[in-house]
């Protein structure tokens, strides 16, 4: 294996480990079942530890180490996880996690800096140890291997009887070098039953001239009693399977069950394997290793007449051989596997594959391509007429369709991960304000493109730290108002018309109108006697510079930020909306498209110019029916205002003797748009407007039509702003404008 490449997945997986243990010391103060927590936070560091062993990385090693002795106090129930201990936890995460982003840089010891950072750390953790403990922890070494065999030794009982489970472990002499403590997986056996007798074996220990100081010549003989099944013993070796030899052998009662246990499987063929492991007689690794062996012995061919014999040899004969399972729990198996009657079926394989973002976006663009490609032989087969060209090229749309959909389905990623980095953010902020606040979060399975998900990071964490900071109130502030003395902030995610809309909300005291009014007019935003409806108030802290903070704090208060997030957002083509409740609390809405590649779209004509509406907008097309001056229609009852693209966009000619209104949905909202023709659907390629053209309203780019010709793609939110008057009249732009946007776009 290349050591490089095995590093760089070290640390990929050491920074996803170091996440879980985030997440769970952040679940520790919402469950109260805090023992499945204790346990991930431990498996984690646990394997940080071992994984940083196998590359010499001594100073991670020695930190984890003393980490997770202080786990190991906690899981025993010696050490209490109050708030204190959870941040100091979360400080030593941060440790580990720069060490790593360390080691990535090419440093693979402790620099004075590393050391600096980590020793008040060291003392802190050793602060919840035992003065024994805190002297192994610092003293290290083969004394403090010899001491605490000498401890195990003590505790050995008077030898194992049948209702025991017996070990017989045989530590290999690359242990010590690479990382691993023997003893602390003796420790480690404590934590699921009880050591009863213990044997040490130094069979194998050399004369002392040709002793080596860094390798390990123990082997033990232990009787463990424990209700735990063989799967679970065995994981306690799981960072030194290949590097000692170990066999597991049961109890008697524990055989008996595992014959009970296989005459009641369903009846249903199986393997022979399959059967002992699923009773639990035999774990995987076990029946890994016999198979193998199996195999090898089918492969050994002298002279040509071993194979068939060795071929011959029983899976069941081996495992006996092997001492890995009892006689009878075979027969019982066997006995078990001639009863099914269904066909033998292999297990499927998940098969996962890492690809590379680049080469994601390469194929995303060609793609693209092929689409606008296809849409061209497309327009070409109906002019020449060509029937079987036709079908032809009908067929190669249809899978471009599916290939488009592919291709887009390998870029969605759940934005529960995103959701999950705020547990942090929360914790974090409401111990610097001094406030108790939770977070909540909902629709963690919600899908949407990996470049939105990158890009909506930082407007979110903008906004969840305004609800911490100016929305959740101090909690005698919240007593005194009959609340929860706890804040609650909520993350949701939901899917609605061709979007994702994310909500971040919490229960404060929500946004006084007032005086965001008095500041817009102080600010001469507005003028004072004007009448704004509530939504068109709460859009003024989008404003740059706006703020209605009386105090400016570390976090917010110098009015930077919301326009930020609003900017942000709106160059993902996304929009952002408030709904408040004096003192009851505030919701921000942001609405996003799940993908800004490629969509299906609806062809409208105006004029000689081509336009795009997004087709998940659509709810109907119906025939232009108004009277002469009206800007709303009869929508069977219904009031439905409208837009006249012709006049928005200052198209040149007559209208036709038929129009037509496309109706749009979005956000809750209906409204029309007046257009001259329907010419109908179309896979379009998104292609973003130049930031010459970022003023320009109601489009949201441009993309390229089968014929060559570019179209316009429009931009509904801000259409339906436009017909609800929630905005001032919008200056109608000018056809030779709009060709500018084209030509260049082209």
């Amino acid at each position: 294996m290349n050591l490089d490449d095995a590093l760089q997945t070290f640390i990929a997986e050491s920074r996803e480990l170091l996440e879980d243990m985030e997440n769970a010391l952040l679940s520790l103060g919402r469950h109260g079942d805090k023992l499945e927590a204790v346990n991930a936070i431990f498996r984690a560091a646990h394997t940080i530890k071992g994984s940083a062993g196998l590359f010499s990385l001594d100073h991670i090693v020695a930190f984890t180490h003393v980490l997770e002795s202080v786990l190991d106090e906690v899981r025993a129930g010696a050490v209490e996880t109050d708030s204190r201990l959870v941040s100091l936890l979360l400080s030593c995460c941060d440790h580990i996690g720069s060490m790593t982003d360390a080691v990535e840089a090419g440093q693979t010891s402790a620099d004075a800096a590393t050391l600096e950072r980590g020793a008040p750390l060291l003392r802190q953790l050793s602060a919840y140890l035992g003065a024994e403990q805190a002297h192994t922890v610092s003293g290290g070494g083969a004394v403090a291997v010899s001491a605490e065999t000498d401890s195990v030794e003590r505790m050995a009982g008077s030898g194992a009887d049948g209702d025991h489970w017996h070990i017989s472990l045989r530590f290999g002499p690359d242990v010590l070098r690479n990382g691993m403590d023997p003893m602390s997986f003796l420790r480690y056996l404590n934590q699921i039953g009880r050591i009863t007798a213990i044997a040490t074996l130094p069979d194998a220990m050399p004369e002392n001239e040709q002793m080596d100081p860094e390798a390990c010549y123990l082997g033990f003989e232990i009787a463990f009693d424990s209700a735990a099944d063989k799967a679970t013993i065995e994981a306690v070796f799981e960072f030194v399977q290949d590097d000692c030899t170990l066999r597991i052998v049961p109890p008697r009662s524990r055989i008996e069950e595992y014959v009970q246990l296989i005459r009641e499987l369903p009846e249903r063929a199986g393997r022979l394997g399959e059967i002992l492991v699923r009773c639990g007689s035999v774990t995987a690794r076990e029946l890994s290793v016999a198979l193998d062996q199996q195999l090898d012995a089918a492969n050994w061919s002298p002279g040509g007449n071993g194979s068939a014999q060795a071929a011959s040899a029983p899976l069941g004969a081996i495992l006996v051989g092997q001492g890995t399972v009892e006689p009878e729990v075979v027969a019982a198996a066997l006995n078990k596997q001639k009863q099914g009657q269904a066909a033998e079926q292999k297990p499927a394989e998940a098969r996962t594959v890492r690809v590379d973002a680049d080469k994601l976006d390469h194929l995303i663009n060609l793609v693209g391509e092929l689409i606008i490609a296809g849409a061209s032989a497309n327009l070409i087969a109906r002019r020449v007429r060509n029937s079987e060209l036709q079908e032809s090229t009908s067929r190669l749309s249809t899978l471009v369709e599916e290939v488009r959909d592919s291709a887009l389905q390998l870029r969605m990623v759940k934005i529960g991960a995103t959701f999950n980095r705020f547990q942090r953010v929360v914790h974090d902020v409401s111990r610097e304000l001094g406030k108790d606040i939770g977070l909540v979060v909902n629709g963690e399975d919600a899908e949407l493109d990996k470049t939105v998900v990158e890009k909506i990071g930082d407007p979110l964490m903008h906004l969840v730290r305004n609800a911490i900071d100016h929305g959740i109130e101090p909690a005698e502030q919240r007593r005194a108002a009959g609340k929860p003395a706890r804040g609650t902030v909520k993350l949701n995610a939901f899917h609605d018309s061709g979007s994702i809309v994310i909500e971040v909300s919490d229960d404060g005291g929500g946004l006084k109108k007032e005086r965001i009014f008095a500041k817009a007019v102080e600010r001469g935003l507005v003028e004072a006697d004007r009448k704004m409806s509530d939504s068109e108030i709460y859009a003024l802290i989008f404003e740059p510079g706006f703020s209605t903070a009386e105090q400016v704090t570390n976090l917010s208060g110098r009015g930077v930020g919301m326009d930020v997030v609003k900017r942000n957002i709106n160059a993902l083509r996304g929009s952002v909306g408030i709904d408040s409740t004096e003192g009851r609390g505030t919701i921000v809405t942001v609405r996003l498209p799940l993908t800004l590649a490629i969509i299906d779209g609806f062809l409208v004509g105006l004029g000689k110019s081509t336009y795009v509406i997004p087709l998940d907008t659509i709810e109907e097309c119906i025939e232009f029916a108004a009277e002469p001056g009206q800007d709303y229609a009869n929508l069977r009852g219904q009031v439905l205002p409208f837009v006249r693209l012709r006049e928005l966009f200052g198209a040149q000619g007559t209208a036709g003797r038929r129009e037509s209104i496309v109706v749009i949905k979005h956000a809750g909202q209906r409204a029309g748009l007046v257009v001259d023709t329907l010419l109908g659907e179309f896979q379009t390629v998104i292609k973003p407007l130049s930031p010459v053209f970022s003023g320009v309203r109601c489009i949201s780019g441009s993309t390229i039509l089968g014929s060559g010709e570019v179209a316009l793609i429009l931009d509904v939110a801000a259409l339906l702003q436009q017909a609800g008057g929630g905005h001032a009249p919008l200056q109608s732009q000018s056809q030779s404008h709009l060709h500018q946007i084209q030509q260049h776009a082209a």
